[in-house]
């Protein structure tokens, strides 16, 4: 089926482009012949809405005989072919109108004007429809691009959550087996949940949710006391959709160069609200100013900004800054609910 039959508005002002049409072409026909501007529209009317379907055939012999990969010969063959036989519909139709309006004898010197009226429509027709059809592959290929990105980037974060997690256990196993264990099968869990969620598109926020409670698990056995969270989440956000691991990452950089660096430990804060349909999230943590830069520090952020990026272009945006003491890191997206 054409698309344009897939939106009501595109079709009734594609109607209305070719009731334009009719009025020029009645002009057309008022200057160079001998029929009122009455006479003229009555027959111009219903032949330009009838050309109109016509017209939309192209679509179909467009798609299969694509401009890039096929021989001039056989496109200019098929398409003029087309078009004569278009324009011969036309002139039949517009004899057909005038006989039903006694007009036969009075339109018959118009006939020639009207074949090239009727093979420039269809051309014109042709050249629209190849249009589309690359603006449509363009619009895939972007689409491909971006989802592509969007894997990529997904892949990038679940090694790297997984050989931080590895080298904790690594550190517990000389100085508390019993907590290497217990964070073992809590990264199982937490491996678990994510290989069934990781592959999808979106998430519901309560998902995202429980798998960052179960992150918050691994390191809180490794951590113990010194990590507190506190948890300020708006019951509205529940089911507002977000790509799968995209709050894990925040939090993982708040644990990582936050309350690792504290000798007391300290409290990570993560808030989420819904206004106006956007939903905020934010993670706030205290770090020390004094402990040395990370060799590789913001990669999970920049990986977050990317995966909002590429799914949602401008509509999405990921902000961080650190004053006295504390690093706050904020996800802004459109909340959008299954």
């Amino acid at each position: 089926m054409h698309p344009i039959f897939a939106n009501k508005a595109w079709l009734g002002w594609y109607l209305l482009a070719w009731l334009l049409v009719s009025v020029l072409l009645a002009n057309l026909l008022l200057m160079i012949g001998t029929l009122t501007w009455r006479e003229a529209l009555s027959v111009t009317a219903p032949l330009c809405l009838f050309y109109a379907f016509v017209c939309l055939a192209p679509w179909y012999m467009c798609r299969y005989l694509p401009a890039r990969s096929t021989a001039p010969p056989k496109l200019l063959f098929n398409h003029l072919g087309a078009a004569v036989v278009a324009a011969a519909l036309w002139v039949e139709m517009a004899r057909l109108i005038a006989h039903f309006l006694n007009l036969s004898q009075r339109i018959h010197p118009e006939v020639p004007h009207l074949v090239v009226v009727g093979l420039l429509l269809y051309s014109v027709s042709v050249a629209s429809h190849y249009a589309l059809l690359a603006v449509q592959a363009s619009r895939e290929a972007e689409l491909q691009a971006r989802d592509a990105e969007l894997r990529a980037l997904k892949a990038q974060i679940n090694p790297h959550f997984l050989f931080n997690s590895l080298n904790s256990i690594t550190a517990l196993t000389a100085i508390d087996p019993a907590k290497a264990r217990e964070m073992c099968i809590l990264l199982s869990d937490f491996l678990r949940k994510t290989l069934g969620l990781g592959e999808r598109e979106s998430i519901s926020w309560r998902e995202e949710l429980q798998l960052a409670q179960t992150y918050l698990d691994v390191e809180q056995v490794r951590f113990g006391a010194r990590l507190r969270v506190e948890m300020n989440v708006d019951d509205v956000c529940a089911d507002c959709l977000v790509p799968p691991l995209v709050l894990q990452p925040l939090i993982e950089n708040a644990v990582k160069h936050g309350i690792a660096t504290l000798v007391e430990g300290g409290t990570i804060r993560v808030e989420s609200h819904v206004n106006d349909g956007l939903l905020a999230v934010s993670v706030e943590n205290g770090f020390d100013p004094e402990s040395p830069a990370p060799r590789r520090h913001g990669l999970g952020l920049r990986n977050v900004r990317s995966r909002l990026e590429t799914r949602f272009g401008d509509a999405a945006r990921l902000t961080s800054r650190s004053e006295n003491n504390h690093f706050r890191a904020e996800i802004v997206v459109p909340c959008r609910r299954e």
